[in-house]
């Protein structure tokens, strides 16, 4: 079956229809990864978004049941250059086109990944479709532009647990509010031997606290952080209670609640190796990264010092409090997929709420 995958410019690519057949709507963003589709495509933090992939062949070791990092996947969309229909590897259990199936999720094979790449490059992440039912072009540019926006939807609140639950360890108790939380934080945590308790990204702080938590991971998420302004509420009441560590878009949670601003990025990170500099001790970290916006560093209090950049661009990756135990980044040391290089961050973390 054919597929068209028409973006916001009039850019139009026709290919094969794989996984569910329909039409999606959502930004067209890419990532750089080689490896790790399956924990891509079950990150939360994609839910509003249709995905290109930027590596040629994808699908060739299949999908097994240990690598989600969700229980479904929240993707729009799924853009690939060659899709693997028949997968070689022990632990599969399905192809890739098989799971889009049966999560509704349309995907498109057969097209320039490059050149969707250099677009999205030269004029920024867009509004797109992949539709397997209308061969007009017109007429999908038409719906193209009547789509919403990332920026004003409420995508923390469909990705984000509705139920408090706990997942059990030895250790002190760490409250993860739950913004699109990969299970990898869940992993690290437990790793550390903390018992994790998860709670809905719009729990209010004194409901939290009556959780009797001995720390507090905010965790990566969808859209534009400015869409949650409950959570940042909640957080600004928390910076001097307890320990907090954020991470992607907890990071940016936490930039606001300290009064700082953020902004849209043209084309985003996104991708397992983008380079960071630890401003601290000068080591630069190899790092996994999943985001379109960022921290603006000039809108910073003079109490959030930034700890971490991006030598691709210089845009803030990590900001520390001056006097308190609260910290973030805007990359991934739980990864899922890519380098481990940084969960040293989680390690010190657990120092920080077990001293």
């Amino acid at each position: 079956m054919k597929a068209l995958l028409v973006l916001e410019d009039g850019s139009a690519f026709e290919g094969k229809s794989f996984g569910a057949s329909g039409e999606c709507f959502g930004e067209v963003v890419f990532n750089t990864s080689m490896t790790g589709y399956q924990e891509i495509l079950t990150d939360p933090s994609y839910c509003g978004q249709i995905v290109v992939m930027t590596y040629p062949l994808i699908g060739n070791y299949g999908i097994n049941d240990d690598d989600f990092e969700a229980e479904k996947s929240f993707m729009r969309g799924f853009v690939v250059r060659e899709n693997c229909e028949e997968p070689s590897n022990w632990r599969s259990k399905k192809s890739v086109s098989q799971y889009l199936k049966e999560q509704g999720i349309v995907g498109i094979s057969g097209v320039d990944t490059r050149e969707i790449t250099r677009i999205i490059r030269s004029y920024g992440a867009m509004r797109g479709v992949i539709s397997t039912v209308e061969e007009d072009r017109e007429k999908l540019l038409e719906k193209v532009k009547k789509a919403p926006f990332l920026t004003g939807q409420n995508l923390v609140g469909e990705v984000s647990t509705k139920e408090v639950y706990t997942v059990a360890g030895d250790g002190k108790r760490i409250v993860l509010m739950d913004f699109g939380a990969k299970k990898n934080i869940i992993r690290c945590l437990n790793k550390r031997g903390f018992e994790v308790v998860v709670v809905p990204h719009d729990m209010e702080a004194d409901d939290i606290m009556s959780l009797n938590p001995d720390g507090l991971m905010l965790s990566n998420g969808p859209g534009d952080p400015v869409d949650v302004p409950k959570s940042i509420e909640t957080v600004r009441k928390l910076i001097n209670r307890l320990p907090i560590f954020g991470i992607c878009l907890g990071h940016q949670v936490i930039a606001l609640a300290l009064g700082g601003k953020t902004f849209k990025l043209k084309f985003g990170h996104r991708g397992a190796n983008q380079p960071v500099k630890d401003l601290k001790t000068g080591r630069v970290y190899i790092t996994a990264q999943n985001h379109g916006f960022a921290v603006a560093k000039d809108s910073l209090p003079s109490y959030a010092l930034v700890s971490h950049v991006n030598l691709n661009d210089g845009t803030v990756e990590g900001i520390r409090h001056k006097d308190l135990p609260v910290y973030s980044v805007q990359y991934h040391p739980e990864a899922a997929p890519g380098p481990q290089d940084s969960e040293y961050l989680f390690d010190e973390f657990a120092n920080i709420v077990n001293s």
